[in-house]
């Protein structure tokens, strides 16, 4: 095995103590030190320098049976993380390496190296491998071009706009020729960003007026395609929008993961009769077969700065928890990244 010097004896890892009802509490987690694990044959030991926090971590928090395992209370909990290679016991990963890997909430992981993807810091910075060249703008890539079936001229709605997944919708829908890209986002300085920044034909703060007539005063001549982070009054505004034969591909509704009762439906379903619309859920971990392509096709954007992106960075292991209640609330433009 190889390593390197002066490692810590112990490690800082985030534990789930209680399944949350409704928003989570800090009393629901805590931050436990644990020894330094020892990297097995096969595996590589690796410091975490980014990890991620996302919106689809609320759902594994719930015993509820869902598309991936809950965490298990009493253990660390899981996510994106991209760190420095510091003790390798397998082939092909050396000392000095970084890699992307699913073991974040903690400072060091012990990670089978098949497991293991290497990134190259010198072809984009690091934390950008856990959003935009990552899982985040593959999940808008993916769900744009293959769920919705974007075509050229189409026009494109977005919802949670300013986040890392929808500011990447809205500028891959301009890159490829829609005709008119409409976002909404939850601050004024939001929307700004939206148009002045990213490119969006229009935007709007949903909490200054019913969704519906923001969206129809901003898509007068109505949408052909809905990318919905959001749910609830945003899905049903959209219906109420969507032309013939528009699509809605459905990645999360964050509006409603903390709801303790189930949420009302869009009360105007039966427009799609009219519209011959359709809806369609869709997970990034069935579409991975577009990874290469989305990386060769992406990559030369975001390098060039055709294709712009925020990161909201927060500081620390301590302060791990926190950030990701504030991607529930809201608080981070673009990708939120924890910095160890």
């Amino acid at each position: 095995m190889t390593d390197s010097p002066a490692l810590p004896d112990v490690n800082r890892e985030w534990h789930l103590d209680s399944r949350p009802v409704g928003w989570p509490k800090p009393e629901d987690f805590s931050l436990v030190e644990t020894a330094l694990p020892t990297p097995g044959d096969g595996q590589v030991l690796v410091r975490n320098l980014y990890v991620s926090v996302d919106p689809y971590m609320r759902g594994r928090m719930s015993a509820a049976k869902s598309y991936v395992a809950p965490y298990e209370l009493g253990k660390p909990m899981q996510g994106g993380a991209v760190g420095e290679v510091v003790a390798s016991n397998a082939e092909g990963i050396a000392v000095g390496d970084h890699v992307l890997h699913f073991f974040g909430w903690r400072e060091y992981a012990a990670v089978d190296a098949k497991n293991a993807v290497k990134v190259d810091p010198e072809a984009a910075p690091l934390s950008t491998y856990l959003g935009v060249l990552g899982m985040t703008g593959l999940t808008a890539y993916a769900g744009l071009l293959r769920t919705a079936s974007f075509k050229e001229g189409d026009s494109v709605f977005v919802s949670g706009a300013a986040g890392a997944v929808g500011s990447q919708v809205g500028q891959i829908a301009k890159v490829k020729g829609a005709s008119r890209v409409i976002g909404s986002a939850g601050s004024d300085e939001k929307v700004k960003l939206l148009v002045d920044e990213y490119g969006f034909d229009a935007a709007f703060n949903y909490k200054n007026g019913p969704v519906s007539e923001q969206l129809r005063a901003a898509a007068p001549d109505g949408i052909d395609v809905y990318f919905d982070n959001v749910g609830g009054d945003h899905l049903e505004a959209a219906i109420g929008s969507l032309n013939r034969d528009g699509r809605i591909a459905i990645c999360g509704a964050i509006s409603v993961y903390n709801n303790t009762e189930p949420a009302p439906g869009p009360k105007n379903l039966a427009r799609l009769i009219q519209t011959r619309g359709r809806i369609e859920g869709f997970l990034v971990g069935d579409h991975y077969d577009l990874q290469p392509q989305f990386v060769q096709e992406v990559g030369p954007w975001v390098r060039s700065g055709e294709l712009k992106y925020r990161e909201t960075v927060v500081e620390g292991i301590e302060n791990n928890l926190e950030a990701f209640l504030g991607v529930l609330r809201g608080d981070n433009t673009g990708k939120m990244i924890v910095k160890l």
